[in-house]
């Protein structure tokens, strides 16, 4: 069976994307060729790369891009994981899938926490529940676009 080509947009691909794509390589590598990118990158989040180091998926080796990068590839999912990018998604052309997942923006909230272990706490709650999603996949994709019977 073929692998689904799936990638995880956000604004920035600094956080949400990057640890969407690398839960999706860390656990389910066996169905999903994944990819993230941005509409506006901003380069990798520190805080995200090290919540998801902890929980045992480095993404180190992933880098931010925009979604231009990736025009190539023929995906079968996009999946818009906040609410600006499933609002400037681009046109994908064929098959795909558009999907919006929205979670929490991690370096927003953090931006009022009174310490850096409650900044970082944002971090984890976002990346579990990201995780969360992950492990749900591909048969979640039947659930969030409706379609399962």
């Amino acid at each position: 069976m073929d692998k689904l080509k799936v990638l995880f947009l956000c604004t920035g691909n600094s956080c949400r994307s990057q640890m969407a794509e690398g839960w999706a390589r860390r656990l389910k590598s066996d169905a999903i060729e994944a990819y993230s990118a941005g509409i506006e990158p901003h380069g990798m989040n520190r805080n995200a790369v090290a919540v998801m180091k902890e929980a045992g998926a480095d993404i180190t080796g992933q880098c931010s891009k925009h979604v231009d990068e990736l025009r190539e590839v023929h995906f079968d999912y996009v999946v818009t994981v906040c609410d600006s990018a499933h609002e400037a998604c681009p046109v994908f052309l064929g098959k795909t899938k558009v999907v919006h997942i929205g979670f929490d923006d991690p370096p927003s909230l953090a931006k009022t926490a009174a310490t850096e272990v409650e900044a970082l706490g944002h971090y984890r709650r976002v990346r579990d529940e990201i995780r969360s999603f992950i492990e749900t996949l591909p048969d979640g994709f039947c659930l969030a676009e409706g379609t399962c019977r």
